[in-house]
């Protein structure tokens, strides 16, 4: 997790300049998404109290890892990505874990993609406007195009966590199934 977060922290600051999209999409969009299949993942498998451990652990492990890797204190934005992303982070995987949590019974997908999809515009709003309200950056255009990115990222986020879902199942069987 907290490798995730330090990674979309630093590649929060590069707009993707392909396709004239330079104003509407950065980087970090292609890399955060991870953070709620991780955080899906693990309500799922193990339950909402260690979900919310591994949030905290990522939250400590991520503003540690920025704070050292990629902020420059001497320039105020790099602090305010910090700080929005740790915000951020802190409050849209804390309500992914509690739509998660509340939807867990429905079809399987039901419970990842809504958690992912509210958490992911919680967190985008949050994010940009804490980094970059009032700095003259399109941060409105960005985090429409990152919550774009995003969401297309949460319906393929479906495919990994239905199968690791698949996986961890056989493991639990496996392990019952014989032990000795």
């Amino acid at each position: 997790m907290g490798i995730v977060i330090i990674i979309s922290n630093y590649l929060v600051q590069f707009p993707v300049n392909k396709f004239n999209l330079q104003n509407i999409l950065t980087y970090g969009a292609f890399s955060y998404p991870i953070t709620f299949l991780i955080t899906d993942l693990a309500n799922r498998r193990l339950g909402r109290k260690k979900a919310r451990k591994l949030v905290y652990i990522g939250f400590a492990i991520g503003i540690l890892l920025t704070t050292l890797v990629s902020t420059n204190f001497e320039d105020t934005i790099s602090i305010r990505i910090a700080l929005g992303s740790g915000t951020a982070f802190l409050i849209a995987q804390s309500i992914d874990i509690e739509i998660f949590q509340r939807l867990r019974n429905q079809v399987w997908f039901v419970a990842p993609i809504t958690s992912s999809i509210l958490g992911s515009i919680i967190d985008t709003f949050l994010f940009f406007s804490i980094s970059f309200l009032g700095t003259g950056i399109p941060w409105i255009t960005l985090a429409f195009g990152d919550l774009f990115v995003k969401f297309l990222m949460a319906i393929l986020m479906l495919i990994p966590f239905r199968l690791l879902i698949i996986k961890i199942r056989d493991l639990n069987e496996k392990k019952y199934w014989h032990a000795d």
